[in-house]
């Protein structure tokens, strides 16, 4: 898991605003490359986490309030 979060990470501090900018902002505060980069590490894995809770959530709700209840079909009239 370690090193997936690791890849994932370096690819959010380059290419992802938010990220890009939580990194060098720690790196302007004088924290050491590796140490900003598990402090992103960290926020991307509570990101990741939030998001699922997030969808868990939204699937209980959607299993608590089923959609409403279908018609049966026509029955087909086919020979008369």
């Amino acid at each position: 898991v370690r090193a997936a979060l690791y890849m994932a990470t370096l690819s959010a501090v380059r290419c992802e605003p938010a990220m890009k900018a939580r990194y060098r902002q720690l790196r302007d505060r004088g924290k050491p490359a590796k140490v900003a980069l598990v402090a992103c590490m960290r926020k991307l894995l509570t990101i990741v986490n939030a998001r699922r809770r997030d969808e868990l959530r939204a699937e209980r709700a959607a299993d608590d309030h089923p959609a409403a209840p279908r018609r049966p079909l026509a029955s087909s009239r086919h020979g008369q």
